[in-house]
């Protein structure tokens, strides 16, 4: 972290001490004023994101946006503030510079350090913030594999869990398949995602 204890402020931190943090690839968030900071993603987990970024862009309607990486501020004082890996949007939702409303979905690709974050902490805080549709994508090559939960009563049930070349399919945020094998596999992967 750039701030040091001797420079940390006696307050919580807000998004505006997060554009003091180095661009060293690590993902800074914010927790209750606290920072929160992830390692650089590798290799399989970019892969995931960039091949999963471009399936659902080409697939979504007209009326729908799919960022990567977007900030969202999850209160108004700007201390709780998460990056999912991807997120759906409504195209007339678009807020700058961050988000402060739920996206439709968020997905999160796991790596070693995420796995508890990921499948504990963020399903909390997004099913509290109000995001209907949550993934979580594991890229491990042995096991990819894409999770669905939906919001209910506050919280996530689970909805699916497909794994390898087995083809998942959603009608939220809308309509999409996708075949997890193929999100790491090499070879002809725009040809073979959608099942």
């Amino acid at each position: 972290m750039s701030i040091r204890d001797t420079e940390a402020p006696d307050r919580p931190l807000t998004v505006d001490d997060l554009a003091r943090m180095p661009d060293d690839g690590r993902r800074y968030e914010l927790v209750d004023g606290r920072l929160d900071v992830s390692p650089a993603p590798v290799f399989d987990h970019t892969s995931v994101d960039s091949r999963l970024t471009i399936h659902l862009g080409d697939v979504a309607p007209d009326e729908f946006t799919v960022l990567t990486g977007p900030g969202i501020n999850f209160n108004a004082e700007r201390t709780h503030h998460r990056i999912p890996d991807l997120a759906v949007i409504r195209a007339d939702a678009a807020e700058r510079p961050y988000l402060t409303k739920p996206p439709l979905l968020a997905v999160e690709i796991l790596s070693p350090e995420s796995v508890l974050r990921d499948s504990n902490t963020k399903r909390a805080e997004y099913a509290a913030f109000g995001i209907e549709s949550y993934w979580i994508v594991n890229p491990h090559p042995d096991k990819v594999g894409i999770s669905e939960m939906r919001l209910e009563n506050g919280q996530y049930r689970d909805i699916t869990q497909v794994y390898g070349e087995d083809v998942f399919e959603t009608e939220l945020p809308f309509p999409v398949r996708i075949v997890p094998h193929w999100l790491v596999a090499d070879g002809p992967w725009k040809k073979h995602i959608g099942g």
